[in-house]
């Protein structure tokens, strides 16, 4: 068979989504680097890629189907062939049909895989002809997507790769050298040009420590900090009067509310000095251009929306939006949305069927009023157990005798191990696909490598069997991947892209989406005061309002539980829970941690590496503290991704953090979480 290269893409659910090649001996995956023809990722991938074909080959690949011998949770499974595999599915499934109908079945996934046909294609159609349950809301990105939406009327934003014009560089709540490690060459680029890089974080991240300027806001604050500026800009006249007199609507009512937050009265809420907020305002006002980078971090409190809606603000007050290198990037998939048409996937079954976000999960699983009661899980590309919140409530719900819960995995992960049949899946490196991206504007083609391992199949081929083992002749459900792919890129030249292995969207190189107006908004112009939002029941200017569970929304409640709970992302080894098992990524990490200010941890007799609980109503986790500088006194983190067997305890980071629901956009508010923190023994 020789010696081959075969392009791909990432498919991990990160904003870079990196060209890589893959080479090949003897049908064998023998080396895998970025490719250096990628525009974007150039040629570097992360380190947990760099070892994917660690995962690839791993002698712990689920690589034939399985069913469940031992107790939910236990993780004892016995191999079977598909038929008998299929077979137990298809008489559960018709059987729980006859008795309940379909909304008893809840299909749960994620971003797993961020492929186009991978993540979501015929499953939407299996399930819509099963009349099953839908699954709404998103752990990240809808939040964010609905908040600037409300202000700018569509998810369009700044090319992220434009930070490079900027003379002002403003990371807001995101840490790019860690989860978006391939824009900071763009940023440095803008840096050597004259720019300054302002970070605004509650935590003193990696991006933060590499920053020239770096602001400390308390968690969850960012709103009162928006309007103090706002305050600022409009006090000093800083604003671009022409381009908020063309382009947008609501500026007096905004002025109006900014006019309440004073410097002085934001830093009572956020914690940030009054005299910085003012240099920060000033800054924003005087620099051209000036850019705003953020991603989807701070869309995890009650109001993240709000967040979003009142950053996307700031641009139009001042008119950066004119300007190449200035305004507001985020995710740029709705800029993929001009050439990618998902909605080819969508069920021919229009009936309006029962809801669940997937956020709420466990509450789901657990509700004893639910008619019907869900009956029948599947899960594919997420292991909800480690990465939803509110853990607990799920585990509780998945040990359920009467609940029947299929999985589609690589590996026996924390949820694998309740499922009553696990089918194998393949991995990037075996599958057709094509992956847009949320952090640049390239589409990039995954060519398979490698036959798939074992017996493991794609998603797409997953929803095929089970199709068939069900007895359903809709010809919708048995596309192959090339059709599907064909279906949802009709304006792609795929013969260029599978050669190229990336194309850029079809935009302008000089991509200003709202330098002359333009705003998707019924007003058609940046709503500074949001109609739409009023008819929602929402605040139609931006305001600051502080989450139930804080001390100021719930007094007893930061009685009992005083610190603050941040769950970020740890390291680069593995950013998701995708890794944490493997030899040379999660091991090398260590264990999860506490980490907590000096101050904090000698309030409560805690030293370094001490062993200490940190918990709250939802659970109790026992972690090694480590004292950090990178935190204020009342925050605490947890690091977030690894998997209950690695730390010796049923608990992970997300048992403790809460499942309320943002203010709009269907996200949830992980970072609203109180808990107390006590030495062990």
């Amino acid at each position: 068979m020789g010696t081959r290269t075969v392009l791909g893409t990432c498919h991990h659910d990160c904003p870079d989504t990196c060209g890589w090649v893959a080479t090949v001996e003897d049908g064998v995956a023998v080396n895998l680097r970025g490719n250096p023809e990628h525009p974007y990722s150039q040629g570097e991938l992360c380190p947990k890629v760099n070892r994917f074909i660690d995962r690839v080959y791993s002698p712990d690949r689920i690589l034939q189907p399985l069913v469940r011998v031992g107790a939910k949770g236990e993780g004892r499974f016995e191999p079977v062939t598909w038929d008998v595999a299929l077979n137990r599915v298809a008489e559960a499934l018709h059987e729980l049909i006859d008795t309940w109908g379909g909304e008893a079945i809840l299909p749960w996934w994620d971003a797993g895989t961020q492929g186009l046909i991978q993540m979501s294609s015929l499953d939407r159609r299996f399930f819509g002809h099963l009349g099953a349950t839908q699954l709404t809301g998103s752990l990240c990105g809808g939040t964010a997507h609905a908040g600037a939406e409300a202000t700018l009327g569509t998810g369009l934003a700044s090319d992220p790769m434009d930070v490079r014009h900027a003379q002002l560089v403003i990371l807001w709540g995101t840490n790019t050298k860690l989860t978006n490690r391939h824009l900071w060459p763009f940023v440095q680029e803008a840096r050597d040009q004259g720019a300054q890089v302002v970070v605004i974080d509650p935590m003193r991240t990696a991006t933060a420590r590499a920053a020239d300027w770096f602001i400390q806001p308390l968690p969850g604050t960012d709103v009162a900090l928006m309007l103090a500026v706002m305050h600022v800009l409009i006090r000093d006249d800083l604003i671009d009067h022409a381009y908020v007199d063309a382009y947008t609507v609501g500026f007096d009512e905004l002025a109006e509310r900014a006019a309440e937050w004073t410097p002085s009265r934001a830093a009572d809420v956020c914690g940030v000095p009054a005299d910085e907020i003012e240099r920060l305002a000033t800054a924003y006002g005087t620099t051209r251009p000036a850019f705003i980078r953020t991603l989807i971090g701070a869309e995890h409190h009650e109001n993240g929306a709000m967040f979003f809606r009142t950053l996307a603000c700031l641009p139009a007050l001042t008119g950066s939006w004119r300007e190449r290198g200035g305004g507001l990037a985020r995710s740029v998939g709705s800029w993929a949305e001009t050439m990618v048409d998902d909605s080819v996937f969508n069920s021919a079954n229009g009936a309006v069927r029962r809801s669940v976000n997937m956020n709420h999960l466990g509450r789901a699983l657990s509700d004893a009023t639910m008619e019907p009661p869900v009956k029948a899980l599947f899960v594919w590309c997420g292991n909800p157990v480690v990465t939803v919140p509110n853990a607990e409530l799920i585990r509780n719900g998945l040990e359920r005798d009467d609940l029947f819960t299929v999985v589609s995995e690589q590996f026996l992960t924390d949820t694998a191990r309740y499922a009553d049949v696990v089918f194998p899946a393949t991995t990037q490196l075996e599958q057709l696909d094509m992956v847009p991206s949320w952090g640049h504007l390239y589409l990039g083609w995954n060519e398979p490598a490698i036959k798939p391992r074992g017996e493991s199949v794609p998603n797409t081929e997953l929803w095929r069997r089970l199709s068939r083992a069900l007895g359903l002749t809709d010809p919708t459900l048995y596309e192959n991947d090339n059709a599907l792919l064909r279906a949802a890129l009709p304006s792609v030249d795929l013969d260029e892209l599978r050669t190229n292995g990336f194309l850029r969207l079809d935009l302008p190189e000089d991509l200003r989406p709202y330098a002359a107006g333009g705003f998707g908004t019924p007003s058609e112009k940046a709503e500074l005061s949001s109609p739409t939002l009023a008819a929602a029941g929402h605040d139609p200017v931006p305001q600051f309002v502080p989450p139930a569970e804080s001390a100021a929304g719930d007094q007893d409640l930061a009685a009992r539980y005083p610190l603050a709970l941040l769950t970020p992302k740890h390291h680069t080894r593995f950013l998701n829970s995708s890794y944490t098992q493997l030899p040379k990524h999660g091991p090398r990490e260590g264990k999860p941690f506490l980490e907590i200010d000096a101050a904090d941890a000698a309030a409560r007799g805690v030293r370094d590496g001490d062993r200490a609980d940190v918990w709250n109503d939802r659970a109790r986790l026992n972690l090694e503290v480590r004292i950090s500088e990178r935190l204020r006194p009342g925050v605490v983190a947890v690091p977030f991704g690894w998997w209950s067997a690695d730390h010796g305890q049923e608990a992970t980071a997300n048992s403790l953090t809460s499942d309320t629901l943002t203010d709009w956009g269907g996200g949830v508010a992980y970072s609203d979480t109180l808990v107390e923190v006590a030495r062990s023994g």
